[in-house]
């Protein structure tokens, strides 16, 4: 299929000699571990284990299977599963004979989904047959009928309806016998090209589908294994699906490069992570806050060994002061670090071991190495340190387009540099403040809810005269969703009634309003644009107002 983009052979070149980038791909660590260490674990998930001698043989014959199936190099294969080794396999067999990988966050449901695969017209989609208690074959069913470009849908389960193919199935076929193997060393990628496709929470309305190379990618592992002495005897656990880049690259994709072993939770559990800790002997996760908080009130903290615990990395949302000297009592001996980053720079602020509560707590970390940022006003003029203005960053981390949007894409940069649409401040010593985000969004418990995709299609329901959905502070999770409303004349609207018409509309339930607010007119500027500032301020006074009551 082939997707434009913005890569160029000057930035190939330029960060090929910086040693930023190479010629690997994962699956090169792949059958480096597995030639290494055949036997070590390589993937742990709640249903399944494979040693590296196992998750090659089953990724060369699912690259096989793909192949017969008629995926061909730059192809996308799109697949909505948990964080099950399924996807391992799907991702790195779609990597062996060059198809780009599609992951979908499985909370995605058919108005998503319709239009992320419309975009991304892949060949093959992978689900699970159900995933708490939602039947993805019965939406894929509702939804193939405007998709001719997909062949294949392979369900991982047991409910596998006609018309789409069993998984197990398709993976107990020895492909290797059909086909000659000697096909996937032939069909290996170059590693500049594009690899990934995966979509943003849709900020401006609709998701933006984001293109990264093996390169963009790989090189932000290299960096964060560097920067916290990662080896291969660091045991990686990862509960953030793997749809996200956090999960995507510090999830099978660094413990692969390390060849270390991964141990992965489809559905996040603190007691069990804290049994895993001492069983598997975890070295470091990566999460949004509400983990650590989770972690640092585990009911059986006290009842297990954790002294393998050495990292805990929160994404997603700041660290609150007390949460983090909560968990420097509870976990003396684990470092707790915030980093920042977003889906088209990967990782660009890291604090560091040693870094002060104050600059864990108040700031987003330094650039990592390789990423450079500046902050600069509306016109492009750089400001200097302690100036709030708009972030920009630039680096070998930084993705190479937006599939099928080329225009914004150009309309994306400065020149080299990325406007990441954040305000930003930056120190005297150099660290990294994320103010306040110019793109409309909320972080609930590190899940970006895109307000104005909300809002949209909240403005079609027909009691609705206006909507503005703004952040309520949540101890636990950050922020949730507050939809204030303006009803239509002698309309009625209650939170449910607002819910139910969302999931009609086949909108996830983690971007669902948790509270309304029905009122008479909203704040607005000179200019008639609402001042959502106000109403994120009232709706605060209101909670603590509820709160002293």
């Amino acid at each position: 299929m082939g997707f434009e983009t913005l890569l160029t052979r000057e930035q190939i070149e330029r960060y090929t000699r910086e040693g930023y980038w190479g010629s690997k791909v994962i699956t090169d660590f792949l059958d480096e571990a597995a030639e290494k260490t055949p036997d070590k674990l390589a993937a742990v998930d709640g249903r399944s284990r494979y040693t590296y001698r196992e998750l090659r043989q089953l990724v060369d014959r699912c690259a096989l299977g793909f192949l017969e199936l008629g995926v061909r190099p730059g192809d996308v294969v799109s697949f909505q599963l948990p964080n099950w080794n399924e996807w391992v396999i799907a991702h790195f067999a779609a990597t062996r004979i060059g198809a780009i990988s599609n992951p979908l966050v499985p909370i995605y449901r058919d108005r998503e989904i319709r239009f992320m695969l419309g975009l991304a017209e892949p060949k093959i989609m992978v689900i699970p047959d159900r995933f708490r208690n939602f039947s993805y074959p019965e939406m894929m069913e509702r939804l193939r009928p405007s998709m001719p470009f997909l062949r294949h849908i392979l369900v991982v389960g047991d409910e596998v309806p006609l018309g789409q193919e069993s998984w197990k199935t398709f993976m107990e076929t020895k492909w290797e016998k059909i086909r000659d193997p000697g096909e996937l060393a032939a069909l290996r990628p170059d590693a500049n090209e594009v690899t990934e496709l995966i979509f943003t929470s849709g900020t401006t309305g609709e998701p933006k589908g984001v293109l990264h190379t093996h390169n963009t990618v790989i090189s932000t592992d290299v960096l964060t294994a560097r920067l916290l002495n990662f080896d291969a005897d660091t045991v990686i656990h990862m509960a953030s699906t793997f749809a996200h880049q956090t999960g995507f690259l510090y999830g099978p994709r660094l413990v692969t490069y390390l060849g270390s072993t991964g141990i992965y939770q489809d559905i996040w559990n603190v007691e069990r992570f804290v049994e895993m800790v001492e069983e598997f002997g975890i070295h470091m996760t990566m999460g949004a806050t509400p983990f650590l908080h989770d972690l640092v009130r585990a009911p059986n903290l006290d009842q297990h060994d954790l002294s393998s615990l050495r990292v805990f990395i929160c994404a997603g949302a700041p660290i609150p002061r007390p949460l983090l000297r909560e968990a420097r009592k509870r976990l003396p001996g684990v470092a707790v670090l915030g980093g920042w980053g977003q889906t088209e720079d990967a990782l660009v602020t890291l604090s560091r071991m040693g870094d002060s509560e104050e600059k864990i707590t108040s700031t987003d970390g330094l650039p990592v190495p390789g990423m450079e940022v500046r902050v600069v006003d509306g016109s492009g003029r750089l400001l200097p340190p302690g100036q709030p203005g708009r972030l920009q960053c630039k680096g070998p981390f930084l993705f190479v387009g937006y599939a099928k949007r080329l225009e914004m894409t150009r309309a994306s940069f400065d020149g080299e540099w990325f406007d990441t649409g954040d305000f930003a401040v930056i120190d005297e010593e150099g660290y990294v403040s994320i103010e306040g985000r110019a793109k409309d969004i909320i972080i609930r418990g590190g899940e970006n809810i895109p307000v104005t995709y909300v809002e949209n299609v909240l403005h079609e329901h027909p009691d609705i005269e206006q909507v503005a959905i703004v952040a309520m502070p949540d101890p636990h999770l950050q922020e949730r969703a507050c939809a204030f409303v303006i009803l239509k004349s002698g309309a009625t609207l209650t939170l449910a009634d607002l819910q139910q018409f969302l999931q009609e509309k086949g909108v996830a339930k983690p971007y669902w309003p948790e509270r309304v607010e029905v009122v008479d007119e909203f704040p607005r500027t000179a200019s008639g644009k609402i001042q959502k500032f106000k109403l994120r301020e009232e709706i605060a006074r209101q909670l603590q107002r509820e709160g002293e009551q």
